[in-house]
């Protein structure tokens, strides 16, 4: 079986981080390492990650030299993976019990380096398990095929259902930006030449934040969706401002579901 390694940054989510945890450690395909980056945090997650890689020896912990960020993280995170695919969890959301099975299937039937699946959205409080979750109606649909070119107007990927494969890829880091950096690899991916491939089936749980929370300030997508096409993709005055107008646009359709 291939083995997967799960990248999840963590700072003060020691709230959410169980069921986080123990969302990736219950999958169907048991095959996986669960690389775990404490970005100091002050609220006990660390000492909750050893607690879980007491008990289970595919949770590996490490805590970071310093406060970087979650780009930061991830990255530590990514230097240290093993597996042949890369998957992408953060602290607060869940994976569905058969999530990795479905999503390593679907992966090889397309001959796809790059895939990602339809996702549900949750309230911020909700406090159950992934193993315990009811099936709602607020579903971020995954697009079938997304190119470079689609990807530039709007980012179809829930990084939370995203995975990428090693052994085509290679070991593929995050531009370290406060932000989007999620979006900015997925881009260099495709600016390369891959095709991403989205799985219709919901296999994955985000939280929604609270107003005010970062994620939700649809006034912070602006500045940091323009530093990725001005920086990282160098596109235009005008190409950028295109690609932005869609990605607000896009911003504001999922804040409805």
């Amino acid at each position: 079986m291939p083995l997967v390694s799960v990248v999840m940054p963590v700072y003060n989510s020691a709230a959410t981080l169980g069921a986080a945890v123990r969302s990736v450690l219950t999958q169907t395909h048991s095959d996986v390492e669960l690389l775990v980056t404490d970005d100091q945090s002050s609220d006990g997650s660390m000492d909750l990650l050893r607690e879980f890689a007491a008990q289970d020896e595919r949770v590996l912990p490490q805590l970071a030299p310093e406060r970087g960020g979650a780009a930061r993280a991830r990255n530590l995170a990514i230097e240290r993976a093993r597996g042949d695919y890369v998957a992408f969890l953060d602290s607060d959301d869940m994976w569905l019990p058969t999530k990795l099975e479905k999503q390593l299937a679907f992966a090889a039937e397309g001959d796809a380096p790059l895939t990602f699946t339809s996702y549900f959205k949750m309230d911020a409080d909700y406090a159950g398990e992934s193993t315990d979750w009811v099936p709602n109606g607020r579903v971020v649909r995954a697009r079938e095929h997304v190119d470079y070119p689609a990807m530039l107007r709007r980012d179809y990927i829930g990084a939370l259902t995203a995975m990428y494969d090693r052994n085509v890829l290679g070991t593929r880091l995050m531009p370290e930006m406060r932000k989007r950096q999620d979006y900015a690899l997925w881009l260099s991916i495709m600016r390369d030449g891959a095709v991403a491939r989205g799985l219709a089936e919901p296999l994955a749980v985000y939280r929604a934040h609270q107003a005010g929370s970062l994620s939700s300030n649809k006034l912070s997508l602006v500045q940091y969706n323009w530093a990725v096409y001005r920086e990282h993709e160098h596109l235009s005055v005008l190409r950028a401002t295109q690609a932005l107008a869609g990605a607000v646009w896009q911003s504001l359709r999922n804040s409805r579901i």
